[in-house]
């Protein structure tokens, strides 16, 4: 070693007090400890070692990184948002050792190191789970007034759906993948695997308006989102993409398409996962508070107004009808009266709902206004999503069954029987009528539940396959388009 002791030179020397103490001025621990930033930052605080510089130099896995991030183009993504640049720039000055009094080696090695790293676990996280958080992006833009109407900073809760996000044993597995020379093996892993990012990705590839490229972008982001704890498969599912106003229900063998409304743009229909366990057949309809102070609380002691839309008003706390004249707009108001419409013809909810867990009291539900089915915009519900065919939809939902208890669900909904079962019975049993001579709905059945609970996706996707698997552009009806652009441009 002393025969080399004169190859020795200053400007060559490595510091590792002074490559630590730059890489803390780079980057420090964030409110998220869970994002790349903070990852990369936490890491050489906390290991106080160097993943891409060793003794003898720069080591291949910053070249393969480097290639790799070199072509983030191909979705879309600008190179700055990587430093790919500077990386660049950094690994030719090492190698060619040029360093001088504004490039220090120590300087070089610390800016390496934080940009390699802060790069890789960003790309990584962001293909696995998404660039965006959706919750981040979407939850945090309406506020909701409270009971005296004073705006408070309570947001609405417009997207629900569990979706994974990155944890500390997915940033554990990435560092250990550096460490075992397994880099590109990761990038390739993390990879979007669904039919419609690859079908994305040809159309960024061919894409040349600027429109056209962000709304793919977006549409691209939406499927790096994944579901934490999906149900297990039954062999169908049922998706309502908002944008698009349709209901897709897959079967093994088959596509059922409908179209339905969903939420007007004030009371937006929340994105949520959930499972269809059973359906009412004429169901009453237990007004939400939010209407009652909204449009039924201005018609407090109008009794005609109750009669006309069949609502009734009862105690909460016993159950009990109460009169509609001994009832005011501060009793409505208070919460302790529930107004209810009787279930048949003309109910708000139509002749059928589907019920499904969620924390906003939406469902499935038929309508009795069938006719703003032929309109191109559909944002009619205060929430809910109203099905065209809702007949064939619980059908479907059950699956095999027998004819007679579909026709016993024909005949509760007034629908013409098609057996001669059911035809006999309508040849012999006459509607009961209530005290105003309306004529009640048959109750063959009230209820039936849907075993295995087939699973619910409302989404929101602008970009989405028709029943064809022909993928078709539809309007940003809720503007949710440009709320995750507002976190996605960074990248582009």
């Amino acid at each position: 070693m002393e025969a080399f002791s004169e190859l020795k030179a200053p400007v060559f020397e490595i510091s590792p007090e002074k490559v630590f103490s730059q890489i803390g001025k780079l980057g420090k621990v964030g409110k998220d400890t869970l994002s790349p930033s903070s990852q990369t930052a936490w890491h050489y605080q906390r290991t106080g070692q160097l993943l891409w510089v060793n003794r003898q130099g720069v080591t291949p896995m910053a070249d393969t990184l480097l290639q790799r991030l070199i072509h983030v183009d191909e979705i879309g993504f600008a190179s700055t948002g990587f430093k790919v640049q500077e990386i660049e720039s950094d690994l030719q000055r090492f190698k060619a050792l040029d360093f001088d009094g504004t490039h220090t080696v120590n300087d070089v090695v610390a800016r390496l190191e934080y940009n390699l790293t802060k790069a890789y676990l960003t790309y990584v996280a962001g293909q696995r789970y998404g660039f965006v958080n959706p919750k981040a992006a979407i939850n945090r833009v309406e506020s909701k007034p409270d009971s005296a109407g004073n705006v408070k900073v309570t947001f609405v809760n417009l997207f629900d759906i569990p979706v994974l996000r990155p944890n500390k044993d997915f940033y554990a597995k990435a560092f250990h993948k550096i460490a075992a020379d397994s880099v590109g093996e990761m990038m390739s892993e993390v990879e979007p695997q669904s039919a419609l990012y690859r079908q994305l990705l040809r159309q960024l590839a061919d894409s040349t308006s600027e429109a056209s490229r962000k709304r793919i972008l977006v549409n691209m982001e939406r499927c790096r989102w994944q579901e934490k704890n999906p149900m297990p498969s039954t062999g169908k599912r049922v998706v309502v993409n908002v944008p698009a106003f349709m209901l897709y229900a897959f079967g093994p063998d088959s596509t059922m398409v409908m179209k339905i409304g969903c939420g007007a743009t004030k009371t937006k229909t929340p994105l949520l996962t959930s499972g269809i366990e059973y359906f009412q057949v004429n169901p009453e309809w237990n007004i939400p508070q939010s209407i009652i102070k909204n449009d039924v609380m201005h018609h407090a002691g109008d009794s005609s107004y109750f009669a006309r839309h069949r609502y009734y008003i009862a105690d909460r706390a016993t159950g009990q009808k109460v009169a509609i004249s001994s009832v005011s707009k501060a009793m409505l108001a208070s919460g302790k009266y529930r107004v209810s419409q009787n279930g048949g013809r003309g109910n708000s909810l139509g002749r059928i709902v589907f019920r499904f867990k969620n924390n906003f009291s939406v469902y499935l539900h038929d309508t009795s206004t069938p006719a703003f089915f032929q309109n191109s915009w559909r944002g009619v519900s205060h929430g809910c999503v109203r099905v065209q065919r809702p007949f064939d939809l619980a059908h479907f939902l059950l699956g095999d069954i027998d004819d007679w208890t579909l026709d016993k669900i024909r005949i509760s909904m007034d629908i013409p029987p098609v057996t001669a079962q059911g035809k006999e019975y309508i040849s012999s049993h006459t509607p009961e009528e209530n005290e105003n001579g309306r004529k009640l709905p048959h109750k063959l059945i009230s209820y039936m539940p849907v075993k295995p609970h087939v699973p619910l996706y409302i989404l929101y996707y602008t970009i989405y396959p028709d029943e064809n698997g022909v993928v078709r552009n539809y309007p940003d009806v809720y503007g949710y388009d440009q709320l995750i652009w507002n976190h996605l441009k960074k990248f582009i």
